[in-house]
């Protein structure tokens, strides 16, 4: 029997991961990883999806990208998008690590596929999230453990809006806004129409604008209310 193996933050798009996979594969677990990110807050959103999901939550822990440092998305820093180059939000060498931590769990697992919530469409310029990436890591990783995997990136040519259509077909896209965090400050206090967070960071306004941009395109279609998951 097919099994996938998510890599969940707790933030909007490997929610929408989450959902996905369970349509999808038979079976599905999912893999936090706790890099001492600043954004905290996700972790419980990812636990708390995943025990009202009745999905199996691994845990690993990588503390190296804090003892490096140099990254706003870890140390308290001002964050920074510019327009042309990488935003210091960047960490060198998460995805590559994080697909390694979790093509070498599905491996004990015999869980050959892999789903990760990158995308290259309305994303903030990380190299790491690009489809030429995500091959070479899926040709590497399957190489280097003579273990065939795929990685399925289903947020990959979306933009935010589109996620958030993604998220309305599945019929989860109210829980994706009230019970999924996305902030890279990390506030969990404050509920906007489009979900928690303090509003003003890159990864807010990001959320926001392709939830309003979602209504806009959507406020003149005959659409049927949010489909309900079965057993709600």
């Amino acid at each position: 029997m097919e099994k996938a193996i998510v890599l969940l933050s707790g933030g909007q798009d490997s929610a929408t991961c989450l959902f996905w996979a369970k349509e999808k594969f038979p079976l599905a677990d999912a893999l936090f990883i706790h890099y001492e990110q600043r954004h905290k807050i996700e972790y419980q959103s990812a636990r708390n999806l995943c025990q009202q999901e009745k999905v199996f939550l691994h845990e690993l822990s990588v503390p190296a990208f804090k003892e490096i440092g140099g990254t706003a998305m870890i140390e308290e820093k001002l964050i920074t998008n510019p327009e042309h180059g990488i935003p210091n939000t960047f960490v060198p060498g998460r995805n590559i690590l994080f697909l390694t931590l979790a093509a070498a769990l599905g491996y004990k697992l015999n869980a050959s596929n892999l789903v990760i919530g990158v995308n290259e469409a309305d994303y903030s310029g990380y190299p790491d999230c690009r489809s030429d990436f995500i091959r070479q890591m899926e040709k590497t990783l399957s190489l280097g453990m003579d273990f065939r995997l795929t990685i399925h990136t289903p947020l990959q040519f979306l933009d935010k809006s589109q996620i958030w259509e993604l998220s309305y077909q599945l019929g989860v896209m109210e829980r994706i806004v009230k019970e999924t965090h996305t902030c890279y400050i990390g506030d969990h206090t404050t509920l906007h129409e489009w979900g928690y967070g303090c509003g003003t960071c890159p990864a807010c306004k990001l959320r926001a604008n392709g939830y309003f941009k979602f209504l806009e395109r959507q406020k003149n279609k005959d659409l049927p209310k949010e489909p309900k998951k079965s057993g709600e």
